[in-house]
């Protein structure tokens, strides 16, 4: 189990870079300490399947907020826009994490297993997040199993067939609490995908709200609905939390001047910088680079 203490994206993108990810067994497992770094809205082709160990996590996806305290878990589909934070909690926030593509619970790409049980979950983009909470008794023995399966050793003879048979479980027990859904297009978020990856190449640089309707093939007013929707924010705030983010990441690497952090971050001047960093973070870009080297220390 790999300890994650940042998050890594592809260059101008939103989805995020799984390193150890490998087509001959794909699949990772982590344990990510959340109250040590910032997360994007990001999302992957791999399903993440999650228990969170102490404190509590907040998930945002397109369809709304999740809180997930203590022992509990859940699943975010393969494709899914989301972000995670730790949530008002005085305990550290350190969740657990399968990341896997789903092919590694099936026969064969098309085969009876991929159609009968994967796919059902996979091929629904209707499906973001399936909640496991331990006050509720339907969800217990998933949970349980979940638990379980990050305590199944790499060194034990026939890791990766233990480790399959467990995911296999938790899988059947996900499907059972799943009702069927129709599949639909998912060409909305493809569009929002579009658009979040056009902020992520020209944040350095002014951005209208036309530049970015443009890069989505949609009209202002659908920009301006899409981000509500999906972001539950609006493409200015957008903008403006992913070079605050991108400026949180410089700022913890203790390189540029504070001054050259808000001019690469697109904010136009170190004064205005600061005054934004301020406002949304309660404290100067100076004194965060501080407390992060700190942390690092």
């Amino acid at each position: 189990m790999k300890d994650v203490l940042e998050m890594q994206l592809h260059e101008n993108s939103s989805e995020e870079r799984l390193p150890d990810f490998s087509s001959e067994f794909p699949y990772i497992c982590s344990k990510a300490f959340l109250n040590r770094y910032n997360v994007f809205w990001h999302w992957h082709k791999a399903v993440e399947l999650f228990y969170v160990e102490s404190g509590a996590l907040e998930y945002d996806t397109p369809r709304g907020r999740t809180v997930f305290p203590a022992g509990s878990g859940g699943i975010i589909n393969s494709d899914v826009l989301h972000i995670s934070r730790s949530h008002g909690s005085a305990s550290p926030t350190i969740q657990l994490v399968h990341l896997f593509d789903a092919s590694l619970l099936a026969d064969q790409l098309g085969g009876r297993i991929m159609q009968k049980y994967i796919s059902p979950i996979v091929a629904a983009p209707q499906i973001e997040l399936i909640p496991l909470q331990p006050d509720v008794p339907a969800h217990e023995s998933a949970l349980k199993k979940l638990r379980a399966s990050f305590e199944i050793s790499e060194s034990a003879f026939g890791y990766e067939l233990r480790l399959r048979d467990a995911l296999t479980e938790i899988w059947l027990e996900l499907l059972r609490l799943t009702p069927p859904v129709e599949a639909r297009a998912s060409g909305a978020s493809d569009k929002i995908k579009q658009m979040m990856i056009y902020i992520h190449e020209h944040y350095t640089e002014h951005i209208s709200v036309a530049d970015i309707a443009a890069a989505g093939f949609v009209s202002e007013r659908e920009c301006y609905r899409a981000f509500q929707s999906f972001l539950h924010t609006s493409p200015a705030e957008y903008i403006k939390s992913y070079r605050l983010q991108t400026a949180c990441k410089l700022l913890s690497d203790g390189k540029e001047s504070v001054t050259q952090i808000g001019l690469a971050c697109g904010f136009g001047s170190g004064s205005f910088f600061g005054k934004v960093f301020r406002d949304h973070f309660g404290m100067p870009p100076s004194e965060y680079r501080r407390e992060m080297l700190q942390k690092d220390g």
